[in-house]
């Protein structure tokens, strides 16, 4: 029996095998953006604080939870107008959402490392030589200062969305703000939010000992990028073992490893450290929920809005895996909640978006949509099967076991244990516990 090590320069020989193929090189500190224990502590307090959201009722962790994998454990989620967290979060019937968030919430996990440079399922925020500040952000959402990340210009943008935080027209200022495009500038949403966290004078106090006498909305996002790097960094799976030397994969998983990055084709996109090369692709997804409207009221068509351009219709972001197997369900949309599911999605795309079982997405009921009219446009789904750019891969039920068992050990089980943890109370007085509606 062999002892399998990673080797120096990054390549793995497996027994028995007919494939050699590259491992990545552990995680190491010099990976990851590093802020003070002061601003990680601000970062957090900031990321539970419903002070954020116009209505003062949702928080970043509503959706980006610690306790359900950095995401909120559905398909899509329910921003505004919902209460409680997880699949226990209902529609208020009194102020019932105007519709889902058309998109899974994702993780969170690793988003520290300087290596993620592209944000959203369809990379509509990114770092960008040519755009102001070197970071790509969409139209009238231009960064009004530098920040050091894309994870930073990235967490300027839920608070302005109707449906996930700012709330809709006539509830508050934020909301009118945002109504009127209105984002930049003294008047405009940006400000009215920085304003809202500095006349919190401990918040006031505690940018002050970062240096910040003037908070600005980019000082928000630089500290909730402090936070989530710091906190969801998740780099002490066996499998980041086994890469700094140690025998800590199991023979299954081993075999698995070797599929991943072998046969089964699945490094080809899941590449580098983290299992993503950061890139876009048409995988066949099934669509559900409200879209993003391109052609139709309920497409989405990923990437391709992004760019503009045809190549790009369909694509969405290549997702990191590492602790992939507590971030589900999985998808740009959540459409499958079981993770050996997805991956046999991957053998056969377009025979998989054929047969599709909509009970495989986990949505909360009390909303007034009809989630699947994507999936009744017979046009509309041969758009997304035609679109489909990866090739099908023939594997044993044994293998794809293998694969699962190589998946597992991508998982880092310390992660979210040893950090700051859930805070008792946040600087606004604001509520934490999100309880259920009344029945």
């Amino acid at each position: 029996m062999f002892t399998i090590r990673p080797l120096a320069f990054g390549f793995a020989l497996v027994a028995g095998t007919t494939h050699a193929g590259p491992l990545p090189q552990p995680a190491t500190d010099n990976d990851f953006h590093t802020h003070t224990p002061g601003l990680v502590e601000l970062g957090r307090d900031l990321f539970f604080d419903p002070i954020l959201s116009g209505n003062k009722n949702i928080a970043c962790a509503t959706c980006h939870h610690p306790t359900l994998g950095t995401g909120d454990a559905m398909s899509l989620s329910i921003g505004e107008g919902g209460a409680g967290l997880g699949s226990k979060r209902l529609a208020i019937a009194e102020n019932a959402p105007k519709s889902r968030i058309p998109r899974n919430a994702p993780a969170l996990f690793n988003l520290g490392a300087r290596e993620f440079s592209v944000m959203f399922h369809d990379g509509r925020v990114a770092t960008d030589r040519t755009a102001m500040f070197g970071i790509r952000m969409p139209e009238n959402r231009t960064l009004e200062r530098p920040v050091m990340s894309a994870l930073a210009a990235q967490n300027i943008l839920p608070i302005l969305s109707p449906d996930e935080m700012s709330g809709h027209p006539g509830e508050n200022p934020i909301a009118d703000a945002v109504a009127d495009e209105r984002i930049m500038g003294s008047d405009g949403a940006w400000a009215l939010l920085a304003a809202r966290v500095a006349d919190i004078p401990e918040y006031a106090d505690r940018f002050g000992a970062e240096g910040v006498s003037n908070i600005h909305i980019t000082d928000i996002g630089t500290a909730l990028s402090a936070y989530i790097g710091a906190e969801f960094r998740a780099t002490d799976s066996p499998f980041d073992r086994y890469l700094r030397g140690d025998d800590a994969l199991d023979q299954q998983q081993l075999a698995g490893m070797d599929l991943f990055y072998g046969k089964a084709r699945c490094s080809t996109c899941h590449a580098g450290t983290f299992q993503t090369d950061h890139d876009f692709y048409a995988i066949g997804m099934p669509q559900l929920g409200p879209g993003k409207n391109a052609h139709a009221a309920y497409a989405d068509t990923g990437h391709g809005m992004v760019s503009g351009n045809a190549d790009d219709m369909y694509r969405f972001r290549t997702p990191t895996l590492r602790n992939v197997t507590m971030t589900g369900p999985y998808g740009h949309n959540g459409a499958y909640s079981d993770l050996e599911a997805m991956v046999r999605h991957h053998l056969s795309p377009v025979a998989s978006l054929a047969a599709y079982d909509r009970t495989a997405a986990r949505l909360a009921e009390g909303i007034a949509a009809n989630d699947w009219d994507a999936m009744d446009d017979f046009d509309e789904v041969m758009r997304i099967a035609e679109a489909v750019e990866i090739p099908d891969v023939a594997l044993e039920k044994a293998e794809i076991d293998q694969i699962m068992a190589f998946l597992n050990s991508l998982t880092d089980p310390i992660v979210g244990k040893t950090g700051l943890g859930v805070p008792q109370s946040v600087p606004s007085g604001l509520p934490l516990d999100l309880v259920s509606p009344p029945s």
